[in-house]
């Protein structure tokens, strides 16, 4: 399972950091991003057939594939945004993770916008109006 790869990698990547920090901690930054992109990888290649089973049921049930997309992008930019979040913190800027938390909610909110407005319309429809 690639959960365990995840895992080691974590725990390898976690312990040279810590090692590397104490000589260059200049280098343990880059070893702790080059580790959260690794895993990252891994996820994502993990994810991947669930994608193509989220295809299908689209296809067999003629849902609409705008919701599908919504979930998906906003998925990807939490993904995105702890990483940069995490490595924030990891070089010790916790004011600037926190701020690009702030814009990855608010992308989240901008891609969102349109099936908000779907669901209003919707609502709206059922009431009459």
């Amino acid at each position: 399972m690639d959960i365990y790869a995840a895992i080691g990698i974590a725990a390898v990547g976690a312990a040279l950091a810590v090692i590397i920090k104490q000589y260059k901690p200049e280098y343990a930054l880059a070893v702790s991003l080059s580790t959260g992109v690794v895993i990252m990888y891994i996820a994502l290649k993990t994810v991947y057939p669930v994608l193509s089973d989220l295809d299908y049921i689209l296809k067999a049930t003629n849902m609409q594939s705008a919701y599908i997309e919504v979930l998906l992008k906003s998925l990807g930019i939490c993904f995105i945004t702890q990483l940069a979040a995490d490595a924030c913190r990891d070089s010790g800027q916790g004011a600037i993770a926190a701020k690009v938390e702030m814009v990855g909610k608010a992308a989240i909110l901008v891609i969102s916008m349109p099936l908000f407005r779907a669901l209003l319309n919707l609502a709206m429809k059922i009431m009459g109006r």
